[in-house]
């Protein structure tokens, strides 16, 4: 059966090519079948409205889960990533590092359709349970202080990994409360939600005060800074060390404005994070189930 089937791709590979030119290659072909079993009609006719390239396609079609694509074609049309960007994105575990992937799967697939109809992104699309900041270049041994500066410094690859939608506003926030005044380490704006992001930059493990630090900052924001159509201000913990799983992954409850996050400055083995991905995802799933 294999045998007639490269048989068949083979001869209709040298007879397109003929009529049509290049372009028509065996694997060419392989991939057009794969797309073919792959994306239904639907999903095929909103690729093209929204321009993604073949190589887009490529990209996607060879992921195991129908989620996971769904995922990326929606954070490629909201952000508008290239090829090299996209394949990036997935070999990072993207998708199995933010909060949408934790969710039963019936709630994953209304929230990406919900995004889709309403072009509008969601916190649990764009927050993750781990950041990679490896491109900062920083040494082996760093302050909290060493780590806003190399942001800073680097603020487009920080972007980058954050997600396009975020706007730089400010470094060393001062904000003033009963006379005493206390610094955001970093502001941002998300255009897609259309939320202040105040970020806490940490060393070590998240703590509970970091909480309520972070709370401070929230309520001030939304009091003094929020803009007329703005969401409320969210803020996002990030420590350089993992705590129990439900902190780095759930990251807090699911409706608090508080996200905590583990960043790296380092890769981790691709295969270690990938286990331990999916083992974070089904213990989310599980606390799901139990909750019903």
């Amino acid at each position: 059966m294999a045998f007639f089937a490269r048989f068949i791709f083979r001869n209709l590979s040298l007879r397109l090519t003929e009529r049509y030119g290049k372009g028509w290659s065996y694997s060419t072909l392989q991939h057009c079948v794969r797309a073919a079993y792959t994306f239904t009609e639907e999903e095929i006719v909103s690729a093209v409205q929204r321009q993604f390239s073949w190589s887009h396609l490529k990209s996607i079609m060879y992921l195991s889960d129908p989620l996971a694509r769904k995922f990326y074609m929606q954070m490629c049309y909201h952000e508008h990533w290239d090829t090299r960007t996209l394949d990036k994105k997935i070999d990072s575990q993207l998708y199995e590092r933010t909060a949408i992937s934790r969710k039963p799967e019936e709630v994953i697939l209304r929230t990406l359709d919900e995004t889709a109809e309403s072009n509008m992104l969601v916190p649990d699309l764009v927050f993750r349970s781990s950041y990679f900041l490896d491109a900062l270049g920083l040494p082996d041994s760093f302050s909290e202080k060493d780590l806003e500066s190399a942001i800073i410094s680097q603020m487009q690859e920080f972007i980058s990994e954050m997600g396009t939608d975020f706007a730089f506003l400010a470094r060393q926030k001062r904000i003033t409360v009963d006379a005493t005044d206390y610094y955001i380490d970093l502001l941002f704006y998300h255009r897609g939600l259309r939320r202040l992001v105040a970020i806490d930059l940490k060393l070590g493990k998240f703590k509970p005060e970091h909480e309520g630090q972070m709370l401070l900052y929230l309520r001030y924001l939304n009091r003094n800074e929020r803009r007329e159509g703005e969401e409320s201000p969210i803020g996002l913990i990030l420590c350089s060390e993992g705590n129990t799983e439900h902190i780095e992954y759930l990251m807090l409850d699911e409706q608090s404005p508080i996200k905590v996050a583990q960043y790296y400055t380092q890769l981790p083995d691709k295969k270690l994070l990938a286990e331990k991905m999916q083992r974070a995802i089904a213990i989310a799933k599980a606390r799901h189930s139990e909750q019903k």
